[in-house]
Protein backbone atom coordinates (compact mmCIF):
# COMPACT_ATOMS: atom_id res chain seq x y z
CA UNK A 1 0.00 0.00 0.00
CA UNK A 2 1.23 3.51 -0.84
CA UNK A 3 1.88 6.17 1.31
CA UNK A 4 -0.81 8.46 -0.59
CA UNK A 5 -3.34 5.56 0.29
CA UNK A 6 -2.41 5.53 4.05
CA UNK A 7 -2.49 9.06 4.34
CA UNK A 8 -6.01 9.43 3.00
CA UNK A 9 -7.39 6.73 5.71
CA UNK A 10 -5.54 8.01 8.51
CA UNK A 11 -7.08 11.42 7.28
CA UNK A 12 -10.48 10.01 7.01
CA UNK A 13 -10.51 8.11 10.34
CA UNK A 14 -9.45 11.67 11.98
CA UNK A 15 -12.26 13.87 9.84
CA UNK A 16 -14.68 11.00 11.02
CA UNK A 17 -13.77 11.56 14.99
CA UNK A 18 -13.36 15.80 14.70
CA UNK A 19 -14.10 16.37 18.49
CA UNK A 20 -11.94 13.63 19.66
CA UNK A 21 -9.27 14.30 16.96
CA UNK A 22 -9.47 18.26 18.25
CA UNK A 23 -9.42 17.25 22.01
CA UNK A 24 -6.01 15.62 21.48
CA UNK A 25 -4.98 18.26 19.45
CA UNK A 26 -5.60 20.47 23.08
CA UNK A 27 -2.73 19.04 24.74
CA UNK A 28 0.07 19.65 21.64
CA UNK A 29 -1.39 23.72 20.85
CA UNK A 30 -1.39 24.98 24.48
CA UNK A 31 2.06 23.51 25.13
CA UNK A 32 3.28 24.81 21.74
CA UNK A 33 1.64 27.72 22.33
CA UNK A 34 3.00 28.37 26.13
CA UNK A 35 6.26 27.26 24.73
CA UNK A 36 6.52 30.20 22.34
CA UNK A 37 4.66 32.78 24.60
CA UNK A 38 6.91 32.08 27.76
CA UNK A 39 10.03 32.23 25.50
CA UNK A 40 8.65 35.70 23.84
CA UNK A 41 8.54 37.21 27.32
CA UNK A 42 12.02 35.87 28.64
CA UNK A 43 13.93 36.97 25.68
CA UNK A 44 12.02 40.16 25.26
CA UNK A 45 13.24 41.14 28.84
CA UNK A 46 16.73 39.76 27.41
CA UNK A 47 15.99 42.57 24.76
CA UNK A 48 15.35 45.64 26.78
CA UNK A 49 17.85 44.79 29.33
CA UNK A 50 20.49 44.64 26.90
CA UNK A 51 18.87 47.76 24.99
CA UNK A 52 18.80 50.18 28.33
CA UNK A 53 22.41 48.98 28.98
CA UNK A 54 23.81 49.61 25.69
CA UNK A 55 21.60 53.20 26.72
CA UNK A 56 23.82 53.64 29.61
CA UNK A 57 27.08 52.51 27.77
CA UNK A 58 27.91 48.90 27.16
CA UNK A 59 31.60 49.66 27.18
CA UNK A 60 31.94 51.71 30.28
CA UNK A 61 34.61 50.98 33.06
CA UNK A 62 34.04 51.65 36.87
CA UNK A 63 37.26 51.86 39.08
CA UNK A 64 36.90 52.13 42.87
CA UNK A 65 39.06 51.95 45.76
CA UNK A 66 39.23 48.67 46.96
CA UNK A 67 39.23 47.44 50.67
CA UNK A 68 42.31 47.32 52.56
CA UNK A 69 43.98 45.10 55.48
CA UNK A 70 44.38 47.46 58.73
CA UNK A 71 44.87 45.56 62.08
CA UNK A 72 43.88 42.25 60.70
CA UNK A 73 40.64 44.02 59.68
CA UNK A 74 39.58 44.60 56.31
CA UNK A 75 38.12 48.44 55.81
CA UNK A 76 35.24 49.40 53.44
CA UNK A 77 36.17 50.33 50.25
CA UNK A 78 34.32 53.59 51.11
CA UNK A 79 36.72 54.50 53.38
CA UNK A 80 39.43 54.27 51.24
CA UNK A 81 41.51 56.95 49.69
CA UNK A 82 43.50 54.80 47.42
CA UNK A 83 42.10 57.00 44.18
CA UNK A 84 43.75 60.39 43.77
CA UNK A 85 43.78 63.33 40.91
CA UNK A 86 47.40 61.52 39.19
CA UNK A 87 45.57 58.60 38.91
CA UNK A 88 43.10 60.10 36.51
CA UNK A 89 46.28 62.05 34.98
CA UNK A 90 48.03 59.00 34.55
CA UNK A 91 45.49 56.46 32.86
CA UNK A 92 43.87 59.43 30.89
CA UNK A 93 47.55 60.23 29.28
CA UNK A 94 48.34 56.55 28.56
CA UNK A 95 45.50 54.23 28.04
CA UNK A 96 45.33 53.19 24.63
CA UNK A 97 41.92 51.24 25.01
CA UNK A 98 40.36 54.28 26.87
CA UNK A 99 38.27 56.58 24.22
CA UNK A 100 37.10 58.96 27.41
CA UNK A 101 37.41 59.03 31.32
CA UNK A 102 36.25 61.05 34.17
CA UNK A 103 36.93 61.37 37.88
CA UNK A 104 33.69 60.96 40.29
CA UNK A 105 33.08 62.45 43.40
CA UNK A 106 29.81 62.79 45.21
CA UNK A 107 27.88 64.99 47.75
CA UNK A 108 24.65 64.27 49.06
CA UNK A 109 22.58 66.69 50.33
CA UNK A 110 19.26 69.33 50.01
CA UNK A 111 18.60 71.17 46.78
CA UNK A 112 17.23 74.51 47.02
CA UNK A 113 15.85 77.11 44.28
CA UNK A 114 13.73 80.10 45.65
CA UNK A 115 11.07 78.33 47.68
CA UNK A 116 11.49 74.37 46.48
CA UNK A 117 14.07 72.07 47.38
CA UNK A 118 14.58 68.45 46.25
CA UNK A 119 17.06 65.68 47.85
CA UNK A 120 19.50 64.83 45.76
CA UNK A 121 23.12 64.17 45.22
CA UNK A 122 26.06 66.56 43.42
CA UNK A 123 28.16 64.53 41.08
CA UNK A 124 31.71 66.29 40.21
CA UNK A 125 32.76 64.93 37.04
CA UNK A 126 34.71 66.01 33.59
CA UNK A 127 33.80 66.96 30.42
CA UNK A 128 33.88 63.16 29.34
CA UNK A 129 30.85 61.87 31.48
CA UNK A 130 28.72 62.65 28.79
CA UNK A 131 30.27 61.00 26.54
CA UNK A 132 31.06 58.23 28.95
CA UNK A 133 27.15 57.55 30.28
CA UNK A 134 25.48 58.51 26.80
CA UNK A 135 24.11 61.98 28.21
CA UNK A 136 23.38 65.27 26.00
CA UNK A 137 22.53 68.46 26.58
CA UNK A 138 19.42 69.32 25.35
CA UNK A 139 19.61 73.25 26.23
CA UNK A 140 22.30 75.40 27.60
CA UNK A 141 25.76 74.29 27.42
CA UNK A 142 28.18 71.94 29.57
CA UNK A 143 30.88 73.56 31.13
CA UNK A 144 34.19 73.38 29.75
CA UNK A 145 37.82 72.71 31.03
CA UNK A 146 38.26 76.59 31.74
CA UNK A 147 35.82 75.91 34.81
CA UNK A 148 37.60 72.86 36.19
CA UNK A 149 40.50 74.63 36.53
CA UNK A 150 38.71 77.31 38.16
CA UNK A 151 36.61 75.09 40.17
CA UNK A 152 33.54 77.36 38.42
CA UNK A 153 30.18 76.96 40.56
CA UNK A 154 28.13 76.75 37.40
CA UNK A 155 26.13 72.66 37.10
CA UNK A 156 24.43 70.52 34.57
CA UNK A 157 20.85 69.44 36.31
CA UNK A 158 18.66 66.58 34.75
CA UNK A 159 14.59 66.51 33.83
CA UNK A 160 14.00 65.23 37.61
CA UNK A 161 15.67 67.71 39.11
CA UNK A 162 14.25 71.01 36.82
CA UNK A 163 10.54 69.61 37.28
CA UNK A 164 10.79 69.98 41.13
CA UNK A 165 13.38 72.68 41.44
CA UNK A 166 11.18 74.88 38.63
CA UNK A 167 7.73 72.87 38.44
CA UNK A 168 6.58 76.52 36.86
CA UNK A 169 7.84 75.61 33.75
CA UNK A 170 10.39 78.32 33.76
CA UNK A 171 13.44 77.99 31.96
CA UNK A 172 16.41 77.01 34.37
CA UNK A 173 19.46 78.05 32.26
CA UNK A 174 20.91 80.88 34.26
CA UNK A 175 19.17 80.31 37.41
CA UNK A 176 20.91 79.92 41.47
CA UNK A 177 20.53 76.75 43.16
CA UNK A 178 21.55 76.46 46.22
CA UNK A 179 23.25 72.70 47.95
CA UNK A 180 24.71 72.59 51.39
CA UNK A 181 24.34 76.49 51.13
CA UNK A 182 27.05 76.54 48.18
CA UNK A 183 25.51 78.74 45.11
CA UNK A 184 25.15 77.18 41.78
CA UNK A 185 24.47 78.77 38.55
CA UNK A 186 22.60 76.44 36.21
CA UNK A 187 23.80 76.21 32.97
CA UNK A 188 22.82 73.68 31.14
CA UNK A 189 19.46 70.49 31.25
CA UNK A 190 20.10 67.16 30.38
CA UNK A 191 17.83 65.53 27.43
CA UNK A 192 15.59 63.02 29.52
CA UNK A 193 16.65 59.40 29.55
CA UNK A 194 14.01 58.00 32.18
CA UNK A 195 14.61 55.12 34.39
CA UNK A 196 16.83 52.25 33.27
CA UNK A 197 16.11 48.39 34.12
CA UNK A 198 17.24 48.49 37.89
CA UNK A 199 14.61 51.38 38.52
CA UNK A 200 16.65 54.13 38.68
CA UNK A 201 15.67 57.49 37.48
CA UNK A 202 18.04 58.73 35.25
CA UNK A 203 17.05 62.03 35.25
CA UNK A 204 17.68 62.94 39.09
CA UNK A 205 21.68 64.34 38.60
CA UNK A 206 23.08 67.25 38.89
CA UNK A 207 26.54 67.62 37.20
CA UNK A 208 29.51 69.70 38.13
CA UNK A 209 32.87 70.51 37.71
CA UNK A 210 34.85 67.59 40.11
CA UNK A 211 37.25 70.32 41.32
CA UNK A 212 34.61 72.60 42.54
CA UNK A 213 32.59 69.02 44.40
CA UNK A 214 36.21 68.53 45.52
CA UNK A 215 37.05 71.62 46.87
CA UNK A 216 33.73 73.64 47.98
CA UNK A 217 31.69 70.47 48.81
CA UNK A 218 33.34 68.09 50.44
CA UNK A 219 36.88 69.50 50.92
CA UNK A 220 39.18 66.44 49.92
CA UNK A 221 42.04 65.70 47.85
CA UNK A 222 40.96 61.82 47.18
CA UNK A 223 38.58 60.66 43.64
CA UNK A 224 35.62 58.12 44.79
CA UNK A 225 36.04 56.78 41.64
CA UNK A 226 37.20 57.03 38.09
CA UNK A 227 34.59 56.29 34.93
CA UNK A 228 36.22 54.86 31.67
CA UNK A 229 34.39 54.17 28.64
CA UNK A 230 36.43 51.37 26.16
CA UNK A 231 37.02 52.04 22.65
CA UNK A 232 34.61 49.51 22.13
CA UNK A 233 32.66 46.80 23.75
CA UNK A 234 34.83 44.34 22.07
CA UNK A 235 38.00 45.89 23.75
CA UNK A 236 36.55 46.45 27.61
CA UNK A 237 38.92 43.27 28.84
CA UNK A 238 41.80 45.19 26.88
CA UNK A 239 41.46 47.98 28.54
CA UNK A 240 40.13 46.59 32.03
CA UNK A 241 44.33 45.00 31.74
CA UNK A 242 45.89 48.39 31.11
CA UNK A 243 43.98 50.41 33.94
CA UNK A 244 44.92 47.52 36.24
CA UNK A 245 48.55 48.06 35.01
CA UNK A 246 48.88 51.39 35.29
CA UNK A 247 47.25 51.55 38.67
CA UNK A 248 49.61 49.20 40.04
CA UNK A 249 52.42 50.95 38.87
CA UNK A 250 51.43 54.09 40.41
CA UNK A 251 50.26 52.71 43.54
CA UNK A 252 53.65 51.33 43.75
CA UNK A 253 52.21 47.84 44.31
CA UNK A 254 54.66 44.35 44.51
CA UNK A 255 53.45 41.56 42.73
CA UNK A 256 52.61 39.67 45.95
CA UNK A 257 50.28 42.51 46.73
CA UNK A 258 46.77 43.01 46.43
CA UNK A 259 44.91 45.61 44.88
CA UNK A 260 43.78 48.38 46.49
CA UNK A 261 40.74 49.18 43.74
CA UNK A 262 38.36 47.45 42.21
CA UNK A 263 37.78 47.59 38.21
CA UNK A 264 33.93 46.44 37.20
CA UNK A 265 32.73 46.92 33.57
CA UNK A 266 29.15 47.66 31.98
CA UNK A 267 30.00 44.13 30.40
CA UNK A 268 30.18 42.22 33.44
CA UNK A 269 26.40 43.42 34.59
CA UNK A 270 25.31 42.79 31.22
CA UNK A 271 26.48 39.13 30.99
CA UNK A 272 25.50 38.73 34.76
CA UNK A 273 21.90 40.08 33.61
CA UNK A 274 21.75 38.00 30.31
CA UNK A 275 22.59 34.62 32.52
CA UNK A 276 19.51 35.49 34.80
CA UNK A 277 17.12 35.87 31.78
CA UNK A 278 18.16 32.82 29.77
CA UNK A 279 18.08 30.79 32.75
CA UNK A 280 14.56 32.43 33.71
CA UNK A 281 13.42 31.63 30.04
CA UNK A 282 14.53 27.75 30.23
CA UNK A 283 12.58 27.70 33.82
CA UNK A 284 9.70 29.31 31.96
CA UNK A 285 9.87 27.21 28.66
CA UNK A 286 10.55 23.98 30.62
CA UNK A 287 6.98 24.36 32.78
CA UNK A 288 5.52 25.13 29.54
CA UNK A 289 7.20 22.18 27.72
CA UNK A 290 5.21 20.37 30.84
CA UNK A 291 1.76 20.41 28.77
CA UNK A 292 3.61 19.14 25.84
CA UNK A 293 3.99 15.86 27.40
CA UNK A 294 0.67 15.79 28.65
CA UNK A 295 -0.38 16.16 24.96
CA UNK A 296 1.85 13.44 23.94
CA UNK A 297 0.24 11.22 26.11
CA UNK A 298 -3.01 12.05 25.67
CA UNK A 299 -2.13 11.43 21.92
CA UNK A 300 -1.12 7.72 23.20
CA UNK A 301 -4.09 7.68 24.82
CA UNK A 302 -6.66 8.14 22.02
CA UNK A 303 -4.56 6.05 19.94
CA UNK A 304 -4.99 3.32 22.56
CA UNK A 305 -8.47 3.85 22.02
CA UNK A 306 -8.99 3.95 18.43
CA UNK A 307 -6.57 0.58 17.76
CA UNK A 308 -9.41 -1.38 20.50
CA UNK A 309 -12.63 0.14 18.73
CA UNK A 310 -10.85 -0.47 15.45
CA UNK A 311 -9.57 -4.33 15.78
CA UNK A 312 -11.75 -5.68 13.74
CA UNK A 313 -11.01 -3.33 10.90
CA UNK A 314 -7.05 -3.52 11.44
CA UNK A 315 -7.99 -7.71 11.15
CA UNK A 316 -10.04 -7.27 7.88
CA UNK A 317 -7.30 -4.77 6.01
CA UNK A 318 -4.42 -7.51 6.69
CA UNK A 319 -6.96 -10.52 5.49
CA UNK A 320 -6.57 -8.73 2.47
CA UNK A 321 -3.34 -8.29 2.40
CA UNK A 322 -1.90 -5.53 4.03
CA UNK A 323 1.22 -6.01 5.89
CA UNK A 324 2.26 -4.70 9.71
CA UNK A 325 3.92 -2.06 8.01
CA UNK A 326 1.02 -0.33 6.42
CA UNK A 327 -0.77 -0.93 9.60
CA UNK A 328 1.73 0.89 11.57
CA UNK A 329 2.40 3.16 8.88
CA UNK A 330 -1.34 4.13 8.96
CA UNK A 331 -1.97 4.69 12.50
CA UNK A 332 1.80 6.45 13.10
CA UNK A 333 0.09 8.71 10.10
CA UNK A 334 -2.56 9.71 12.59
CA UNK A 335 -0.59 10.36 15.45
CA UNK A 336 1.70 12.55 13.14
CA UNK A 337 -1.11 14.16 11.78
CA UNK A 338 -2.84 14.82 15.54
CA UNK A 339 0.56 16.19 16.54
CA UNK A 340 1.46 18.55 13.73
CA UNK A 341 -2.01 19.87 12.76
CA UNK A 342 -1.73 20.71 16.65
CA UNK A 343 1.30 22.41 16.59
CA UNK A 344 0.76 24.72 13.41
CA UNK A 345 -2.47 25.60 15.24
CA UNK A 346 -0.03 26.29 18.68
CA UNK A 347 2.57 28.20 16.63
CA UNK A 348 -0.33 30.85 15.68
CA UNK A 349 -2.21 30.67 18.99
CA UNK A 350 1.40 31.87 20.65
CA UNK A 351 2.53 34.70 18.15
CA UNK A 352 -1.01 35.88 18.70
CA UNK A 353 -0.63 35.44 22.61
CA UNK A 354 2.69 37.04 22.60
CA UNK A 355 1.55 39.75 21.10
CA UNK A 356 -1.70 40.16 22.26
CA UNK A 357 0.61 40.19 25.98
CA UNK A 358 2.57 43.09 24.38
CA UNK A 359 -0.16 45.23 23.78
CA UNK A 360 -2.54 44.68 26.49
CA UNK A 361 0.92 44.02 29.57
CA UNK A 362 2.92 46.25 27.84
CA UNK A 363 5.43 43.72 28.22
CA UNK A 364 8.32 43.23 25.88
CA UNK A 365 8.24 40.83 23.52
CA UNK A 366 10.69 39.29 21.37
CA UNK A 367 9.17 36.18 19.41
CA UNK A 368 12.85 33.99 18.77
CA UNK A 369 12.48 32.24 15.37
CA UNK A 370 14.22 28.87 16.97
CA UNK A 371 11.43 28.75 19.24
CA UNK A 372 8.72 28.42 16.62
CA UNK A 373 10.73 25.89 15.12
CA UNK A 374 12.08 23.95 18.34
CA UNK A 375 8.51 23.66 20.08
CA UNK A 376 7.26 22.34 15.85
CA UNK A 377 9.69 20.59 16.22
CA UNK A 378 9.22 19.03 19.74
CA UNK A 379 5.42 18.32 19.04
CA UNK A 380 6.17 16.56 15.74
CA UNK A 381 8.64 13.80 17.69
CA UNK A 382 5.80 14.09 20.14
CA UNK A 383 3.22 12.52 17.77
CA UNK A 384 5.86 10.10 16.56
CA UNK A 385 7.50 9.21 20.08
CA UNK A 386 4.11 8.75 21.69
CA UNK A 387 2.04 7.23 18.67
CA UNK A 388 4.72 4.59 17.72
CA UNK A 389 3.99 2.18 20.79
CA UNK A 390 -0.22 1.94 20.02
CA UNK A 391 0.92 1.92 15.90
CA UNK A 392 3.07 -0.93 16.41
CA UNK A 393 0.47 -2.85 18.99
CA UNK A 394 -1.69 -2.57 15.94
CA UNK A 395 0.56 -3.98 13.62
CA UNK A 396 1.18 -6.86 15.86
CA UNK A 397 -2.42 -8.35 16.04
CA UNK A 398 -3.14 -11.85 14.12
CA UNK A 399 -5.82 -10.83 11.73
CA UNK A 400 -8.21 -13.98 13.00
CA UNK A 401 -8.31 -12.83 16.28
CA UNK A 402 -8.79 -9.11 15.56
CA UNK A 403 -11.69 -10.37 12.91
CA UNK A 404 -13.34 -12.54 15.96
CA UNK A 405 -12.20 -9.29 18.39
CA UNK A 406 -16.13 -8.13 19.66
Amino acid sequence: MNFTNLFKIAFRALINNKMRAFLTMLGIIIGVASVITMIAIGQGSKVSIQKQISEMGSNIIMIHPGGDMRGGMRRDPSEMQTLKLTDYQALRDECVFVSAISPNVTSSGQLIAGNNNYPSSFTGVGIDYLKIRQLTVESGEMFTEADIQSSAKVCVIGKTIVDNLFPDGGDPIGKVIRFNKVPFRVIGVLKSKGYNSMGMDQDDIVLAPYSTVMKRLLAVQHLQGIFASALTEGMTDNATDEISTILRRTHKLTADEEDDFTIRSQQELSNMLNTTTDMLTMLLACIAGISLIVGGIGIMNIMYVSVTERTREIGLRMSVGARGIDILSQFLIESILISITGGLIGVMLGCGASIAVKFIANWPIYIQPWSIILSFGVCTFTGVFFGWYPAKKAAALDPIDAIRYE
